[in-house]
């Protein structure tokens, strides 16, 4: 008894990866289009705020601090660590101190190794109770291991923890940066902390004053 294999039949119609109507290079030009409209394409740049200005609506009673620090303490923790950064945000936080009204000899500062001890640190002088608020300066910058994450991230919920437990206002002046070069354009944050811890201090005193009528 002979076995015959079946017969294999035609193929009347291409694979789909085959289509007749587009050949290999036309297919290629198409791909090389794609890459090409993708580079060129304009990137979109996020906007890190909004414009407008934040307001009240009329008939409400409103509680809101002043950045005003004449006879005011003030404590400031500022990393070691990026220096040249963070010297400029100290100096900008003490310029504006001054601006405020707070004298030289009402401000402590405490140099600390880096952006990771200003939680410690910043707790340790809002436990004395002899500060009206604690601004916290550092600099972290993006390198090639994740270091930054958990640095970034470990000094900013250690601060915000260091003024819930002590009820001190605790300003964020730490810069995050992806390269030292963006610096420039954030160094203003040492000011902005000074007037922020100001503000919250002033802010707080008015609820203390009004609570004991």
């Amino acid at each position: 008894m002979n076995e015959r294999w079946p017969e294999t039949p035609e193929l009347t119609e291409p694979p789909e990866s085959e289509d007749p109507e587009v050949g290999t290079d036309a297919a290629a030009e198409d791909v090389v289009e794609d890459v090409v409209e993708e580079e060129e394409a304009p990137a979109i740049v996020a906007s890190e705020h909004t414009d407008g200005e934040f307001s009240v609506p009329d008939g409400y009673g409103v509680l809101e601090g002043k950045p005003e620090g004449s006879r005011r303490a003030v404590g400031i923790v500022v990393g070691r660590f990026n220096g040249a950064v963070t010297s400029r945000l100290l100096e900008g936080a003490l310029a504006e101190l001054e601006t405020a009204g707070v004298a030289r000899d009402a401000i402590t500062i405490m140099p600390v190794p880096g952006a990771f001890e200003l939680p410690i640190a910043a707790m340790a002088l809002a436990k004395t109770r002899r500060y009206a608020c604690i601004v916290a300066l550092g600099c972290v910058i993006r390198g090639e291991t994740p270091h930054f994450d958990f640095v970034a991230g470990e000094a900013a919920s250690g601060l915000q923890l260091a003024a819930l437990e002590t009820g001190v206002p605790v300003a964020f002046g730490v810069l995050t940066l992806e390269e030292a070069e963006q610096a420039d354009a954030r160094i203003e944050k040492g000011a902005e902390a000074a007037r922020t811890g100001l503000e919250m201090a002033d802010v707080f005193a008015q609820l203390r004053a009004a609570a004991s009528r």
